[in-house]
This record gives structure tokens, C-alpha cells and sequence, in this order.
């Protein structure tokens, strides 16, 4: 699991700067980004890259830890929520991961929580079943 907090404005003056957006952003993102303008354009930008540090927790890394922040896309799904799909450097990292992710504005204040799931082609086999009989066990006493 992976968190981020920041304010809009952090990101105003490397915003301007084009290596910066072709280093965090994928060229749908900064696509995206040219099409708005002022203080959405601030909002969108800000909230991709919480979302981007997020996911990089979720995956156990930092920036500037062995994947680009643009091989991170933060789109949107059908629904319109954001929807996480790891590319180059980033899919490496985690093969046959999903990353769920939200993102929140309020004010000022932009919050991300990414969560990433691992597939699990081979179920676990070191777990005595006498073991997930007590568990299965306790959680249903807990639940009545």
C-alpha cells in the first residue's frame, strides 16, 4: 500500500519545465494536461503525481529508484475512476500486478492511496490445512 499527500502548488514552477513532464508524466497524461488550463490543469497534474509516488510506495520503491514515473500511467476507466496501468520500467518491477488507486482534492490538499495486488498463479501449499481449519475457525466465532 502506498500513500502521498501534497499541495497543488508544489509542483508550479517543474511544471513549466518540459524535461520534468516528459520524466513523470506518459504523453497521454501530459496530452491530457495541454487541454486544460489553470487551476483544473494544477489539480490534474498534482494529483497524477501523488498518485505516481503512491503506486512507486505500493511497489516498494521511491522516485529516482529504478522506475520512471512515466511508465506509471494514471488514466481513467469507463466509469471515470482512475485506473493504474504499469508500463517499461514500472511492469518490470511488479509482473502480473494490478494497482488499484483514488485520489482526492480538497482545497489545496491532494491525496493518493495506491494499492497493489499480486496475482497469485500457485496457490501457497506451506500453510497445513490444520492451520487454515483453526483460522477459518476463529474468524467465524469472531463474526457471531
Amino acid at each position: 500500500m502506498g500513500l502521498d499527500l501534497l499541495d497543488r502548488t508544489e509542483l508550479d514552477r517543474l511544471t513549466t519545465r518540459r524535461w520534468f513532464l516528459r520524466y513523470c508524466y506518459a504523453p497521454e497524461e501530459i496530452e491530457r494536461a495541454h487541454r486544460l488550463t489553470g487551476r483544473r490543469r494544477q489539480e490534474y497534474l498534482a494529483g497524477r503525481f501523488a498518485a505516481k509516488e503512491a503506486v512507486l510506495k505500493a511497489l516498494g520503491r521511491g522516485l529516482f529508484q529504478g522506475v520512471a514515473p512515466r511508465d506509471i500511467l494514471v488514466g481513467r476507466a469507463a466509469g471515470g475512476a482512475p485506473h493504474v496501468e504499469l508500463r517499461g520500467s514500472a511492469a518490470e518491477v511488479a509482473p502480473g500486478a494490478t494497482v488499484l488507486i483514488s485520489i482526492t482534492h480538497k482545497g489545496d490538499a491532494v491525496a493518493a492511496v495506491a494499492l497493489t495486488v499480486l496475482r497469485d498463479d500457485n496457490p501457497r501449499d506451506d500453510i497445513p490445512c490444520d492451520d487454515i481449519s483453526r483460522i477459518h475457525d476463529k474468524e467465524e466465532r469472531r463474526a457471531s
